[in-house]
Formats: structure tokens, C-alpha cells, sequence
């Protein structure tokens, strides 16, 4: 079979998120299963205009991320007739790219998760309003598409918006667990609060900065680590520096897999405060290194947190409520060890090899039904 993608990024381009992770983590193992899979992206500063990357996928890069949906009609037209794809996949991420409208061969979408109202949060009132008005339109050009999606509550929020229920199926994100611990090892001597992704301002890192701020007297040894990086940091820091907390907050910047594992491992919790999330990696990735995940209570965020086994949730935007949390990781050992373990446990239940053979099964079943109705 011969898989032709459609995202606005591969994982190797500087703007490169979790859905470039999830990308490429299935359809790689789909690519290892002796299947074609072809990804058409937008160019970057010093890319190639076409390689064949390390996992195996056939990366084709056209036109600048500003411009990119609006020369996808015309770049899939030129590539169908190179590849011949079987199914196509239409990767949805804030600006659809209307595929309905023109792909000829099966159609595949996937998407993560709606941004609805956050977005307003992240960009400027123009933008926000453009990409809020896109996914108003989605409804109406997809409804008839089959979808995987990555929780049920995005899966939910299809219905809610008039997706018939039997054309969207979730395929959970996963880990690759040689990758990871898969255990609990020697935590930090001293409290360690930890943020790990990317830090947008969407995601709300600000929260706990202010949380932090209301336990650096009560647990005087403690410190609070921002692992990542983003666009935001700087207002973080002078954050940091108005609270009299700045001493006590550690910013590692990007780092390595041998480097991200040895932050998570020895932080006593990861806390993620982000206002709606399609699933959340990295709280998954955090429970493979044997920590608990203090999540806002959201979308997304309240599938991948198992509360009271692998974590713990709070009201999102509740401040206290999340220091609280966080205080109640830290004096209480007993909770700590428990909800580590239990981390473990719920991460163990996640793989990139099981998310890739349901995907591979959907777009044969996509491919299937439409070759039927021929």
C-alpha cells in the first residue's frame, strides 16, 4: 500500500510539535511493515526539497509554512501522479487543508483536537479569528470523512459538532518503551516541581509558576524546573523575577532523550497546565519514567492522567487548587510512591507499535469501503 500524508511539518522542521512526533512514530512502523508512505510538507530554511528520511518516510517539502495550505491543492495534483497513493491522509492541525474538496483517491483524516476558543490565547485577535472561523467550516467539508483522532474526548467533541459517531475511532498516542525506565528510580534529595514541552502561552505555564510561588515558604528546599522551550519563556522569566522566585526556577532549554529522561525520572511530579490538549506525550512519557502528572482538569489531559493512579487533576485556571496538588505530592510520601507505581503501570499500557496497527488497519478498512462503493 502506498500512503500519501499531508501535514504541515515533518518532525525535522524547527516548528516541529507533537504532531509531527505522532507523525512520524506511526507511519514509520507502518513503513517497517513494508508499506510506502509519502509525506508532503512545507520547505524550511536550509531543507531539502526532497529526501527520504532515517524511519523510512519520503518527505516532500513545497512552498514556506506561511503559504503552504494554499499550494496543497496544486502539489497533491503533481505528486498523485508520481506516488499512485492508495488512501491519503489529511493530518488536520488548526488550518485545514480542505481535502475533500479534491483528493480523488480514499481519505483518511486525523486530527487532534479542536482549538476553538484557546487559540485566542496564543495568537493575535486576526489570526486567532482566522484559524477559529476555519474550524467552524470543518463540520461542513468533512463530516462524510472517516477520522482517527487521539482521545475520546476530541472523539466526543466530533459528535458534538455533528460527526456521525461510527466514522470516528480513536487511536491512542503511544511510547516506545526501550525508550524509557519503565520504572521508578532515585528521585531528587529535594523537592523537584517539573514542566516539560514546549512553552506556549497557550499551555499556561504562567499557572504554575504561580503555584510555585505560593509554596517556595512552606517547602524552602524546593525547586521548580521548566523543561522545554517556546516562545513565552521570556515573559516567564521576568514572571519569575517580579514573584522573588527566579532563584528557585531552573530553565534547561531543549535537551536530549538521555537528558529528558534523567529531569523526569528524578522530579518528584510533572505538572502540565495547559488549557485543552488532543491527548498529551508528554505526560505519558513522564509516567514511563516512574513520576505522577499533575494535570488541569481538560480535554485531553483528563484521558491521558489516570486521577488517583497515575496522577492527579485540579480545576483548570484554579491556582491554589493546583498548589494544593502539588503540596500534596510533596509531604506525602506514601501518595508519591503509590501514584509513581502507578504511573508506570498506566504508561505501560501505551505503544507507537499498537497505535500503527490500528492506524494501518483504518486506512485499509478506508481504503476498502471506498473501493466498494465504486
Amino acid at each position: 500500500m502506498t500512503i500519501l500524508v499531508i501535514n504541515w511539518q515533518d518532525r525535522t522542521n524547527p516548528f516541529a510539535g507533537g504532531a509531527e512526533t505522532h507523525l512520524h512514530e506511526i507511519f514509520s512502523r507502518i513503513v517497517r511493515r513494508g508499506h510506502r508512505v509519502v509525506l508532503l510538507c512545507c520547505s524550511f530554511p536550509g531543507s531539502a526539497s526532497e529526501e527520504v528520511l532515517s524511519d523510512g518516510i519520503e518527505v516532500v517539502r513545497r512552498g514556506s509554512r506561511a503559504l503552504f495550505n494554499f499550494i496543497v491543492p496544486g502539489e497533491y495534483r503533481r505528486l498523485r501522479r508520481r506516488v499512485r497513493p492508495d488512501v491519503v491522509v489529511d493530518d488536520l492541525n488548526k488550518i485545514p487543508f480542505w481535502t475533500p474538496l479534491y483528493v480523488r483517491e480514499p481519505l483518511l483524516c486525523i486530527s487532534h483536537h479542536f482549538f476553538g476558543r484557546s487559540i485566542f490565547r496564543e495568537v493575535d485577535p486576526l489570526r486567532g479569528a482566522y484559524v477559529y472561523c476555519a474550524e467552524q467550516l470543518v463540520p461542513l467539508v468533512y463530516r462524510r470523512q472517516f477520522f482517527a483522532v487521539v482521545s475520546e474526548s476530541t472523539r466526543r467533541e466530533f459528535i458534538e459538532r455533528g460527526f456521525p459517531p461510527e466514522h470516528v475511532e480513536v487511536i491512542y498516542n503511544g511510547i516506545e518503551h526501550r525508550a524509557f525506565p519503565m520504572q521508578v528510580r532515585e528521585k531528587s534529595p529535594e523537592p523537584m516541581i517539573t514542566y516539560f514541552g514546549r512553552i506556549k502561552r497557550y499551555k499556561c505555564p504562567d499557572h504554575l509558576l504561580d503555584a510555585f510561588a505560593l509554596l517556595t515558604e512552606r517547602f524552602p528546599t524546593a525547586q521548580l524546573y521548566f523543561v522545554g522551550d517556546g516562545d513565552y519563556v521570556s515573559a516567564l522569566r521576568r514572571r519569575a523575577e517580579r514573584r522573588g522566585i527566579a532563584h528557585r526556577v531552573h530553565w534547561t532549554g531543549h535537551v536530549t532523550e538521555q537528558e529528558k529522561v534523567e529531569l523526569l525520572s528524578r522530579s518528584w511530579c510533572v505538572v502540565n497546565t495547559s488549557m485543552k490538549e488532543g491527548w498529551g506525550i508528554t505526560t505519558i512519557e513522564a509516567n514511563a519514567c516512574g513520576t505522577p502528572v499533575i494535570a488541569a482538569d481538560v480535554p485531553g489531559l483528563r484521558d491521558a492522567v489516570a486521577a488517583g493512579q497515575s496522577g492527579l487533576l485540579y480545576p483548570f485556571g484554579n491556582i491554589e487548587m493546583l498548589a494544593d496538588r502539588i503540596a500534596a505530592v510533596i509531604e506525602d510520601s506514601i501518595l508519591r510512591q503509590q501514584l509513581s507505581e502507578g504511573a508506570v503501570r498506566w504508561a505501560q499500557r501505551f505503544s507507537w507499535d499498537k497505535s500503527a496497527e490500528q492506524m494501518l488497519k483504518l486506512c485499509e478498512r478506508v481504503s476498502t469501503l471506498a473501493s466498494a462503493r465504486r
